[in-house]
């Protein structure tokens, strides 16, 4: 577990966070869509570039911070999570880029 992991473990147990996973899971899905209608409002539906406003770091963090502590709740190490997905992708992006570089069909 990160120490990031285990800050997120002990804040959520001093401010009583807890709460089962589909609880987590929806209030992650609310978060997210909140972010995207923003989005969605900001850029006039994609129409003009996305600048993200000065409380849309906060919001992120708040997120994320969801995505730790359900991981918490479920039994998952987060940073290893992410870093074996990590390692995955960057093996499939060179696997990609090398089946490219064989030129077919030219």
């Amino acid at each position: 577990m990160s120490d990031l992991q285990a800050r997120v473990a002990q804040t959520a147990d001093i401010a009583d966070l807890h709460a089962t996973a589909p609880t987590l899971l929806l209030e992650l899905q609310t978060m997210l869509g909140a972010l995207a209608a923003a989005v969605t409002t900001e850029t006039d539906r994609g129409r003009r570039p996305f600048r993200p406003e000065p409380n849309w770091s906060q919001r992120l963090g708040e997120l994320a911070y969801g995505v730790y502590l359900l991981a918490d709740q479920t039994g998952v190490d987060v940073s290893y999570a992410v870093e074996l997905t990590a390692q995955h992708l960057e093996l499939r992006g060179k696997q990609a880029k090398a089946a490219d570089e064989q030129g077919w069909p030219f």
